[in-house]
Parts: C-alpha cells; structure tokens; sequence
C-alpha cells in the first residue's frame, strides 16, 4: 500500500510537470518561441522520466513482518531438468524449465536506513529472477544453465538500480538483494519462500520436498 501511494505522488507530479509543458509549447507568441519550446519539450521528456518511475515504484510491495510471497513446485523432464511453478504472493503463476540439481529465488529490497528505519516503514520487495545450478562444479561451469528475470523495468528505467549504484543521491534509502538458500530440485517438491527484515527464506511444504532437502544435507 505504501509503495502505491508514493507512486501516486510521482504520477501526480509527473501530471504537473506534462501540464505545464503543454501549457509552454501551446502559447502562440514566437517572442523567445525557440526557447520556449526547447523548455516545454524538456518538461515533456521529465514528464515520461518521471511516469516510467512512478511504474517502477508501483511494481514494490510492503515486507509486512515475515510474509509469504511465493510458493514453487517442481515436475521432474528428466535428469536435471525440471519444470518450476512459480505463484507469487497476488496468485500470478508462471512456469519456468530449470537445469541443474538446485534452484534459488533472488529479490530485490528497499528500505530506509540509518535514524529514519526507526519510523517502523516496513522495507518494500520485487521478485527479481529464479535460477538453477549444478551440484556439481564442473557441471556448473560446462553444462546448460537457466536464470529467469521476474521483472524488468520499463525502457532501463530502475529507481533500485540507480538507488544501489549511487547511494549517495538518496542517502535515506538503501538498495540490496536477498536471496534464498539454494535448495534442491525433486519431483513433487513444494516450498514456499518468505521474506522478512532480515532476507529471504525457502522452506519445504510437503513429504517429497522435505525428503529432498534431508537427502541433501
């Protein structure tokens, strides 16, 4: 909820911005028109910067305590090779061919740090990719990988991206990945992952999941 309000207030300001540059490139007079337009097709350029951000925003959801936000089950192809369903925290399922003996689901957070993360604003997420890897090294490193992006942002526009790349621009926010532990791929297996303040954790909902996991450890 909070992540669609502030992309509320972005698309508001985004309508501000587009208004007032309509309102520069309609005037009729050619007094200085050069430099009129140049500045009204500016703020019309910021207006788009400013929508394609309110997106990205919009597409965060708020960490509420530690929350479930999706489940995965597993249909064996053959060796190796398994088909994941990936059902997200809104119901959306997607299905994806992994390779390899062990899968892994990575986020993306962002949250407030230093005297602000007292104001208890719980951190917002976005599922950023799910992946599968070999137990084995070399196999890892020969055979057939699969890495699947959840999310992209619209036209290279990423407020996480920029925010984890320059963090000094909004020193308020920190940008960071959380990652579940690698488990293994069996057929049958379901987990559900959640997330809480302090990352992401995969756990074993069923017999043949459970039985995969003790298999491995």
């Amino acid at each position: 909820m909070l992540y669609t309000l502030l992309a509320i207030v972005v698309i508001a300001l985004a309508a501000y911005v587009a208004y007032r540059a309509v309102g520069l490139l309609a005037r009729g007079s050619w007094l200085l028109g050069w430099l009129r337009g140049t500045w009204g097709l500016v703020l019309l350029l910021l207006a788009v910067l400013i929508g394609l951000m309110a997106f990205d925003i919009y597409r965060y959801r708020q960490i509420n305590l530690e929350q479930v936000i999706a489940t995965i089950d597993f249909k064996k192809i053959e060796d190796q090779h398994y088909e994941a369903v990936l059902v997200d925290s809104k119901g959306n399922e997607q299905r994806y061919m992994l390779h390899g003996d062990q899968w892994q689901l990575d986020a993306r957070v962002v949250k407030l740090k230093g005297y602000l993360s007292t104001f208890g604003i719980s951190p917002g997420y976005r599922l950023e990719r799910i992946s599968g890897r070999y137990y084995d090294l070399e196999q890892e490193h020969n055979s057939k990988r699969s890495v699947y992006a959840l999310n992209e942002s619209l036209y290279g526009v990423d407020v996480w991206k920029w925010i984890n790349k320059y963090p000094r621009w909004v020193p308020i926010l920190d940008a960071v990945y959380g990652s579940a532990t690698y488990l293994p791929m069996a057929d049958g297996a379901l987990y559900e992952v959640s997330l809480s303040h302090t990352g992401l954790l995969a756990r074993p909902l069923n017999t043949a999941a459970e039985q995969a996991v003790n298999a491995w450890r």
